[in-house]
């Protein structure tokens, strides 16, 4: 099939699909003519349309003579077509900026980098908070609310920060809450669920029942933090979602957030994306669902090397500006990588910290 995709052929399609992405309507061979002032006659541009057709890589709908691309044209195009996308300087500058003026908070950190994809891609975003392989307690702080009843505050070592009240049955003091803080955090700092469990069966009998009582609501908490994790997909970008042809039935836009916001649309590719490198493309048919066979998404991992890792990407229409899509994700990967590496004190040694100049 590569042999039959001659230089000619590979700029009408890279036309053709570069126009369909641009105005959602069939491409016409006067049109190709008009646009782009092709050297060539229209009844040679007819011609390799067909052939194009013939190879898969375009098809025509029974209501014009147009021509789209399919999902193999797609997959063409940006395996071969495609020039390497990367976001301009100033927009780097201006992303940078914007998180630079985010608090150290993992949780606003994720929020911005959803509206930006969204916004930049010009479609919806998607992201799954980062984790390690097991979630791990890096410190609780109890502070007082009443006199029997106190809020535990908890930090994982993902950054990632949960609160929960919790009561006594006897009034506890500051210091005392402290000091029962203090006395948790020697016992589970960097520990899994199943690690503090063992620390408290082997040391049963120095834990004294309130202690045992805060150690039981940090592993509760864990417990529900990785549960939650599995399905925990931010997604931003409903205007960028309703300003496409492709879904201007309401029923369809439901459906698509339906996918989007309860993880379906991502979750059957998470192990393969957070076992790779660089960006993935999955293109129409190419979903193991079949509710998705119209829909593309451009997904990345970030984070920390293998040890605390997160998903991020875009979801739209087949017709997606791929280049667009593809550099916005690859550079906010990036961004959230150097952010989550240094919340872990892992900064980048390469020098090329997409936060800093």
């Amino acid at each position: 099939m590569l042999a039959e995709m001659t230089d000619r052929r590979r700029q009408i399609l890279k036309l053709v699909i570069q126009a369909y992405i641009e105005t959602s309507a069939p491409v016409a061979s006067e049109h190709l003519m008009r646009r782009y002032g092709l050297n060539v006659s229209s009844a040679t541009i007819r011609n390799e349309l067909a052939a194009l057709e013939d190879l898969g890589f375009l098809t025509h709908l029974h209501t014009s003579a147009g021509r789209v691309p399919t999902d193999a044209g797609y997959r063409f195009f940006v395996e071969n077509l495609m020039e390497r996308p990367s976001l301009s300087a100033i927009e780097q500058r201006a992303i940078r900026h914007e998180f630079h003026r985010v608090h150290t908070a993992l949780d606003q950190w994720i929020n911005l980098a959803g509206m930006v994809m969204a916004r930049t891609a010009q479609n919806v975003s998607v992201i799954l908070p980062p984790r390690g392989a097991t979630t791990r307690l890096r410190s609780v702080h109890l502070i007082a609310i009443h006199d029997t009843l106190a809020l535990a505050v908890m930090v994982f070592q993902d950054g990632m920060v949960r609160q929960q009240t919790i009561g006594f049955d006897v009034v506890e003091s500051q210091e005392d809450l402290a000091r029962i803080a203090r006395l948790v955090n020697e016992w589970c700092h960097d520990a899994s669920v199943s690690q503090i469990r063992d620390r408290v069966e082997h040391a049963h009998e120095h834990i004294d029942a309130v202690t045992r009582e805060l150690i039981e609501l940090v592993c509760t908490t864990m417990r529900q933090y990785e549960d939650a994790l599995n399905t925990d997909v931010r997604a931003d970008g409903l205007l960028q979602l309703l300003e496409q042809p492709e879904f201007a039935q309401t029923e369809r836009i439901k459906q698509m957030l339906a996918l989007v916001q309860s993880g379906q649309a991502i979750a059957p590719l998470i192990p393969r994306v957070t076992q790779s490198d660089g960006v993935q493309v999955i293109i129409g048919a190419e979903h193991e669902r079949q509710d998705m066979r119209e829909m593309s998404i451009v997904l990345a991992r970030y984070g920390v090397d293998d040890e605390i890792v997160g998903v991020l990407g875009v979801v739209g229409p087949t017709r997606m500006p791929y280049a667009r899509a593809i550099a916005t994700v690859r550079y906010i990967a990036a961004v959230m990588s150097d952010l989550v590496g240094e919340l872990h004190g892992e900064p980048r040694q390469d020098g090329e910290s997409q936060l800093h100049d």
